[in-house]
This record gives C-alpha cells, sequence and structure tokens, in this order.
C-alpha cells in the first residue's frame, strides 16, 4: 500500500459522527510499518477492493473502516503466536488499535458482526503474526435494535427475593450418571439447607439414563416442596444446551415442569441461537462458560473472555458463569474482575446481569469472592462444595449461609465455625483439600463489611 491509500483509513475520532461506527479495539503483531498493518487491517475487514475496474468510483469514504487510535507496546524479535519465522531474523511491533467501522456495512446482526470482528479479514490480513480482539464499543444507535435481558440481576433478585447477600447455586453431583429419581432427591435435600438455585451440570442435558422430561418433572416437583418447607423461593436451572432446533422445545419442557430457568453453553450453541431463544423464553437464561477458554486464553491471540461476557449479555442472557478465582480456573484475577464488570456496568440500554464467578468454590471461597467484587451483586457456584459435604447436601447448603453469616457479622470463619458444625466441616474437609483451596481465605477482618447491592 501507498502512503495516500494507508491515510484513508484513518480518521480523526472526533470528525466521524460515532453513532454510525463500531468500535473494534485489538491487540496486534507485526513485523510491518505498524501504520501499515492496521491500514491493511482496516481494508481486509471492509472494503478491500473499494473500487471496480473501469469504474471511476471509491466507496472508502462510505464504507472503509478507519483507525481512530493506535499506540506501539514494544517490540521483540520473538514472535508471541507466530511459529514459522526463525528467532531473531524479523523484528516483531505489539501493537493496540481501535478500530471505527460504519456499521451500516453489515447491520446489527450478531453473525455478520462476528464475520467482521473475528473472521477471515481480522485474523488473516497480511502481515499481521498475532491478534486479539480485546474490546468492542456499540452505540446506543445499535444496541437498540437488541432486547437484552429480560429480567438482569434486578429482576433476578425479585423472582428469588433475595436483596441483602450474593446467591447460593450449585451444581447437583455426582453430574453425570444419576438417576432422575436420585438428582431430584439430591436438589431437594440442597433447597432445603438454603441453596437458591440447583442447577443441571453444563454436560447434562437429556441422556438415556436421565430423560430431560422426566428429570424436569421430578425436580419441578422437589423444587415446590421446597419452597413450602422452607417458605424461600427456589429456583432450578435446566440445561437446555442442544441443536439450535431444540432449544425452545427443551425451554417449554422444562418450564412446563415447573422449573424457573435455563441454561445454555451460549458459545457452543452460538450467540444468535440465544437471541433467538431470548424472544421465546419465558424464564432467566444462563449462560455458561464452555467453548470461551480455546479463544480466549493466549494472550497475543483469539477473543478477550469480557468480549464474549459482553456479548452474551447483549444477546439476552439474564446471568452468566464465568471462570473465577483461583488456580484451578487458570485466570488471573484481574480477568474474572473484568467479567464481572461487564456484567454490571453501564451498557446503554442493556441491563445489567448476575456475574457468577465458578470453580471449585466453598463456604471458605465466599469471604475472598465478596473482597475481590467488592458488593454482593454476584452468585456463587459450588459443585462438590455443597454436594460433597460428608454431612450431606442439605449441610453443604447451609455452610454457605453459614459463612455468609460470619461474614455479615464481622467474625472470621474459624471462630464461627465452633458453634456452627455444617461449616466447621467443611473447613475440615475442603480447606486442605488443594483442588478446592485455590486462593481460599478462612478469615475476614474483623468489621462487618458495608453491604452493596442493585436498587430495585
Amino acid at each position: 500500500m501507498d502512503k495516500k491509500d494507508i491515510q484513508t483509513f484513518f480518521a480523526v475520532e472526533a470528525n466521524l459522527r460515532m453513532d454510525e461506527y463500531v468500535v473494534f479495539t485489538y491487540l496486534f503483531e507485526t513485523s510491518l510499518d505498524p501504520l501499515e498493518a492496521a491500514a491493511r487491517l482496516c481494508r481486509e475487514t471492509s472494503t478491500a477492493q473499494w473500487s471496480r475496474p473501469g469504474v471511476d468510483e471509491d466507496f472508502r469514504p462510505k464504507h472503509a473502516a478507519r483507525v481512530v487510535s493506535l499506540d506501539v507496546l514494544d517490540e521483540s524479535g520473538i514472535s508471541a503466536f507466530y511459529t514459522q519465522v526463525e528467532e531473531g531474523k524479523q523484528k516483531f511491533l505489539r501493537v493496540r488499535v481501535r478500530i471505527a467501522h460504519p456499521y451500516h456495512n453489515f447491520g446489527t446482526g450478531l453473525p455478520n458482526l462476528l464475520t467482521v470482528a473475528m473472521g477471515e479479514g481480522a485474523f488473516f490480513s497480511y502481515g499481521i503474526t498475532a491478534i486479539k480482539l480485546v474490546d468492542l464499543e456499540l452505540p446506543d444507535s445499535y444496541l437498540a435494535d437488541f432486547q437484552g435481558p429480560q429480567f438482569g440481576i434486578e429482576g433476578f433478585r425479585r423472582m428469588l427475593d433475595v436483596y441483602d447477600r450474593p446467591f447460593f447455586f450449585g451444581v447437583v453431583k455426582p453430574n453425570v450418571g444419576l438417576d432422575p429419581e436420585s438428582f431430584a432427591g439430591i436438589a431437594l435435600e440442597s433447597w432445603l439447607g438454603g441453596l437458591d438455585a440447583a442447577k443441571d451440570d453444563e454436560m447434562l442435558v437429556d441422556p438415556a439414563y436421565s430423560p430431560f422430561k422426566k428429570r424436569m418433572g421430578l425436580v419441578g416437583s422437589a423444587r415446590r416442596k421446597a419452597e413450602d418447607a422452607t417458605g424461600e423461593r427456589k429456583m432450578f436451572i435446566a440445561n437446555i444446551t442442544d441443536e439450535v432446533d431444540r432449544l425452545t422445545e427443551l425451554h417449554d419442557v422444562a418450564v412446563g415442569n415447573g422449573v424457573n430457568a435455563v441454561m445454555v453453553n451460549v458459545m457452543a450453541v452460538g450467540l444468535s441461537a440465544v437471541r433467538m431463544l431470548r424472544k421465546h423464553a419465558s424464564v432467566p437464561i444462563v449462560a455458561h462458560f464452555d467453548c470461551i477458554a480455546p479463544m480466549s486464553m493466549h494472550p497475543w491471540f483469539g477473543v478477550a473472555s469480557h468480549v464474549m461476557t459482553k456479548l452474551q449479555r447483549l444477546c439476552g442472557c439474564d446471568v452468566i458463569i464465568m471462570p473465577g478465582f483461583g488456580e484451578r480456573m487458570k485466570t488471573p484475577d484481574h480477568e474474572v474482575l473484568k467479567n464481572v464488570s461487564e456484567c454490571l456496568d453501564n451498557f446503554g440500554t442493556v441491563s445489567p446481569v448476575l456475574p457468577v464467578p465458578g470453580g471449585s468454590d466453598w463456604a471458605g471461597t465466599l469471604p475472598m469472592m465478596f473482597d475481590r467484587i467488592g458488593s454482593s451483586d454476584f452468585a456463587m457456584v459450588p459443585g462438590r462444595g455443597v454436594f460433597g459435604h460428608p454431612m450431606g447436601p442439605r449441610a453443604g447448603a447451609r455452610s454457605l449461609r453459614q459463612a455468609w453469616d460470619a461474614i455479615n457479622e464481622g467474625v472470621g470463619m474459624e471462630d464461627y465455625a465452633v458453634d456452627h458444625a455444617e461449616l466447621r466441616e467443611a473447613l475440615k474437609t475442603f480447606g486442605n483439600n488443594q483442588d478446592t483451596r485455590n486462593n481460599n481465605q478462612t478469615s475476614t477482618n474483623n468489621q462487618a463489611p458495608i453491604i452493596k447491592q442493585t436498587k430495585v
């Protein structure tokens, strides 16, 4: 590209009508002049060939993507991702760039947005040896075409009548292999102990040993029984992940049997499929994070996990389960917190949703989660921390409630556990278990926390 062509793909942001643009932020690596590499990235994701041979025309003024900011971060003799170069033979520059795309090029269809943001043009752009999509800015004019969450965190709090604490979810364990009767019985026990929501594992949908319709009938009945016994509202979250043409069918089976939330492995079925489900659903949609790690974990290639969180919120999920704190989930704290922020921060007309950082949690991890998140606007989702409790799932759920009471009263976990057998047994069982310990802290400071929460 000559210098004149390169300049046509740059613009001063203040000179653009930004309500007509979406902005993609990338980290990329190149051995080219970074200005040329960025211009090529714009060209490949927008106009490519901008005129027809023999015709006096130029589609760039109306249709070209444009660089609105570019920063060179560092330089290396080693590629961050590309292995087909000899070490030291090239100089690689690492760049952060914001590119504004006129969205009339592709409209408000999510598959079309993704095709531009992370498709052939972006990831095969000439001279770019590594690239990662790390942010996505959508104007209110774009967001207006989306329903967003039907319930969000405020509606979720109203459904369960929980306002002054985090939510306590639990993945019924064993996660696969249980017959429907045993499964429903275990869920009932957890609700009786204080769990707000029991849920299917992300791998359990409609196997022969636990037919979906039968399991839903039994857990729906158990949920109502738990509500009668406890005087508290309870929820079951049914995994309906399947082929796209079964999503609404499985939703209807679940709801028809007294189940009041559904879960989808969003990236496995596709964002557009969930946007379709949102138009049909009468209960909250819970997102699970399957298939996001392969796209997000490399620091210089793929798509940042918080971008996926933002897109799940946009397509209509009310609750987003994400990798949580601790070594097992291989996710640094700042990334967990960025995902939490993408659930709760202002996003135009799109309502805040409930973040659920998960992975080997139990009563002893609650103080750490509350401290790092800084509010009660989250849910924890233990598996073995409830269902592997040696005194049973009822005691496992009680240990979570006791941990919160300790935090709320400003008492350390160990001290509070002296008079609370369920918490005491949890500390003894899981506190020394490498798989569940993670970054757990079993004590908290001696001052009662100020409870922050979403106002309803």
